[in-house]
This record gives structure tokens, C-alpha cells and sequence, in this order.
């Protein structure tokens, strides 16, 4: 079992940055991918970003340009730099990660709160 913790989240204005990191309890160097999504109240969860194994990334329309997804395997840990904050972005974000054999692990989600 891999249990991957969140850290990073918090108010910010809009315009502002912020990194989003997920720690993973082991490694992360044969996940298949590695995502970020969030969900906003009253909304379903969407996929933000992800990036692979080998790393290809896709991202979000809705943060193409603001947001960037990275993997450091030696730390097993998974970036988000968000640029540009948009009070929309206003959501709780969770780490995701699917294993070889299809397995999926999720970290327990951090708030980020986009307000002036």
C-alpha cells in the first residue's frame, strides 16, 4: 500500500501562485501516471493534469498556460505550480495514482481557495 499526502493548498488572490505537492509513502518510479484533479462544491471531480511514466503531460483546458505538472521520482513526490490563480481554481485538489496493474491511489485532498 502507497499512501500519498498532500501538502501546500491555502488561500491566495487571484493572480497569485501556488505549489501543490503529493508525497508518496513509497516509490512512485513504476506508477503508470500520476495526476492532480480537484473538485469544487456542488461539481463532479475533474482531471487538472497528468503525466506519466514516461512524462508526457495533458492538462485541463481550463488551466493550459497556468498550470504545470512534474514528477520528481527520487523524492516520490508530484508537483503543481499553478500561475495565474483564478477564483474558479477555488477547489479541494487531490493526488492520484494509477499503478501497472491499474491499481488507483488517492491522497486525501488539500483546499485551495482562490479570493480576494
Amino acid at each position: 500500500q502507497v499512501q500519498l499526502v498532500e501538502s501546500g493548498g491555502g488561500l491566495v488572490q487571484p493572480g497569485g501562485s501556488l505549489r501543490l505537492s503529493c508525497a508518496a509513502s513509497g516509490s512512485i518510479s513504476s506508477f503508470y501516471a500520476m495526476d492532480w484533479y480537484r473538485q469544487a462544491p456542488g461539481m463532479e471531480r475533474e482531471l487538472v493534469a497528468g503525466i506519466t511514466k514516461g512524462g508526457t503531460t495533458n492538462y485541463a483546458d481550463s488551466v493550459k498556460g497556468r498550470f504545470s505538472i512534474s514528477r520528481d521520482n527520487g523524492k516520490n513526490t508530484l508537483y503543481l505550480q499553478m500561475n495565474s490563480l483564478k477564483a474558479e481554481d477555488t477547489a479541494v485538489y487531490y493526488c492520484h495514482a494509477l499503478t501497472q496493474t491499474f491499481f488507483n491511489y488517492w491522497g486525501k485532498g488539500c483546499l485551495i481557495t482562490v479570493s480576494s
